[in-house]
């Protein structure tokens, strides 16, 4: 945060391990159970009940758009900046309030789908599981706003390392759990146990200290005369222009058309409908810019939702535009000049993970089995990446946050690199485990160093909107680059193969085990020692495009710190003026 009032005392001695034994701590930890786990019950394990009772897969797929709501929550972020729950707010704070209205309402979402049968009702399953989707969102952006005005800098760290364990725990709960209760005792008990499993959301609630007080910035509209008829109808149109901008980001976001097609199918027609489907569906480069185009133009009509209309000041445009706006506004203005490199550092500081979306192909093609593949990642990986949020959490705490942030930069570019190394091993089960467990720790360390940076942008006051824009946002050029991948890995291989300038990398794969990169070879149109040069080639290529979010986080951090540096001086010497001044 960036608010003094938030400054507490720094971390204990124990080099910031004490953190992670506060109360706050504590109770991050159970909210990050109680955010997992509607995510996954409406979309990954929904789908096993839905196949169960008939549904295609047509329909089953459809489903997915109850999970939109999580992409599109800065939408309605605002409203959890500026609006109070009646009696609840008072008696809980602002904060913990929101909270605790939508774990009621999540735990009433799933016990209603416990009661349903989708084979006779679907439609009902439909709405519970959007109601469920919606609040689960609306929830997270909540239980984000604690996060962030409940601690100091010192403690973003251990608070973003333990909202994601709790989280990951969750997202295990939520896919195993419900599988075998429904295999022993039936869809719809597992589905009741599951609302029960929120109150674990509730505890975390009621063992949450209370936040900094909430400060709720005031939109003038005194002035503005009030136009009763006209207003009506101005908000109803600023609205429908609203859930336009949110069908449309939210296609571009997910490269899922149904919910566009959903609402806009009779204005597109047939012909439409298709191009629409066909954009989208490309996989290729064309494909994702289209994703990005939809995510621009879709931004470009929540602005023009929330302009306020040229010439006439009303009460809805003033409204719409402080509350998007000034969040906005604020951001720019305290950073000023350097407001676009630190959103550039937040879209470009994973950018050489989500570039790896071709990992479980390149294990099949060393020759590792299915079995193996899962039992490495999603076991011994899923501890090594809570091993890196916990260290994550540690350097935030013992470093502060603009070191660890520079620190985790390195993680992930440097981390690719081993992967280099095992394509030169082939199948070899000890430098898999090596591989996995070295990648996941540096990625539990950076993910977490770059929550608690996101989280120390926002202010008292926007947290929510602030927090809720970040993170929604902060994947998408990803997205762009990482559909070249497969392209690079074996145009790369080709070329090797041709006598290239990387040719000579296929010497590093004269002594592979016996049938590694084989199979693969033969799908790529390559020889195995090709294929192994295209993969080195694309790990060295995702090490090179990571450089760029180190160069930005060293100049961001250099000129933050200055900033702070000079914003420190001229608040002393306000305060010394202050001291200094004739008492009356």
């Amino acid at each position: 945060m960036t608010d003094a009032s938030t400054r507490e005392r720094p971390a204990g001695r124990l080099g910031g391990l004490a953190v992670y034994g506060e109360r706050r701590t504590a109770a991050m930890l159970l909210l990050g159970f109680a955010a997992g786990l509607p995510n996954l019950l409406i979309f990954d394990t929904l789908s096993a009940w839905l196949r169960d009772a008939g549904v295609t897969l047509e329909v089953i797929a459809f489903f997915g758009l109850a999970t939109l709501t999580y992409a599109l929550k800065f939408v309605w972020a605002p409203l959890l900046d500026r609006t109070s729950i009646p009696g609840l707010t008072r008696l809980l704070g602002h904060r913990r309030s929101w909270m605790l209205a939508t774990q009621g309402l999540i735990i009433l979402g799933l016990w209603l789908i416990s009661g349903s049968n989708p084979a006779t009702s679907l439609m009902a399953v439909a709405g519970f599981a959007v109601m469920v989707g919606f609040f689960g969102a609306t929830q997270d952006i909540a239980i984000d706003a604690w996060r962030i005005e409940s601690v100091d800098d010192s403690r973003q760290g251990a608070m973003a390392a333990a909202y994601q364990l709790g989280y990951r725990v969750a997202m295990i709960v939520a896919g195993a759990v419900p599988l075998l209760l429904a295999d022993h005792f039936g869809w719809n008990l597992s589905y009741a146990v599951m609302a029960a499993l929120m109150g674990i959301g509730v505890l975390g609630v009621l063992l949450a200290p209370r936040e900094t007080q909430h400060v709720v910035r005031p939109i003038p509209v005194g002035d503005i005369p009030s136009r009763p008829a006209l207003e009506v109808f101005e908000w109803i149109v600023r609205l429908v222009l609203i859930a336009v901008a949110a069908v449309i980001i939210g296609t571009g976001l997910t490269d899922k058309p149904d919910a566009l097609l959903w609402a806009f199918g009779g204005v597109l027609g047939e012909p439409g409908a298709a191009a629409v489907t066909a954009g989208l569906a490309n996989n290729e480069l064309t494909g994702v810019l289209t994703q990005f185009v939809y995510v621009i133009g879709g931004f470009a009509v929540l602005t023009a939702a929330c302009w306020p209309v040229p010439g006439l000041r009303t009460r809805p445009g003033a409204y719409l535009a402080g509350s998007f706006g000034a969040p906005l506004m604020d951001f720019f203005v305290r950073f000023g000049k350097l407001a676009l490199p630190i959103l550039a550092l937040i879209c470009l500081y994973r950018l050489s993970d989500f570039v790896l979306n071709i990992m479980n192909p390149f294990y099949l093609d060393l020759g590792f089995s299915k079995t193996e593949v899962a039992e490495v990642r999603k076991v011994f990986g899923v501890v090594m990446t809570s091993l890196g949020v916990f260290i994550g959490g540690w350097m935030v705490a013992r470093m502060g946050l603009i070191r660890a942030m520079v620190v985790g930069a390195f993680m992930s570019p440097v981390s690719n690199l081993v992967f280099a190394w095992l394509a030169t091993q082939g199948n070899s089960l000890g430098a898999l485990f090596v591989a996995i467990g070295v990648d996941n720790i540096a990625t539990g360390i950076a993910g977490t160093a770059l929550i608690a940076y996101m989280s120390s942008l926002t202010s008292i006051g926007f947290t929510a909107t602030q927090y809720a824009l970040f993170s929604s946002l902060y994947a998408l050029p990803g997205k762009i680059v990482a559909s070249q991948s497969g392209k690079i890995v074996e145009g790369s291989a080709r070329a090797a193969d041709a006598g290239g300038i990387l040719a000579p990398l296929k010497g590093l794969f004269a002594g592979l085990p016996e049938g590694s990169l084989v199979e693969g070879a033969a799908k790529s149109g390559a020889t195995p020692a090709g294929l192994g040069a295209g993969y080195v080639t694309f790990f060295l290529y995702s090490t090179v495009i990571g450089v760029f979010a180190i160069v930005l986080a060293f100049y961001v951090a250099r000129r933050q710190r200055a900033m702070q540096a000079e914003q420190a001086a001229m608040a002393t010497v306000a305060a010394e003026a202050e001291d200094n001044a004739p008492r009356p």
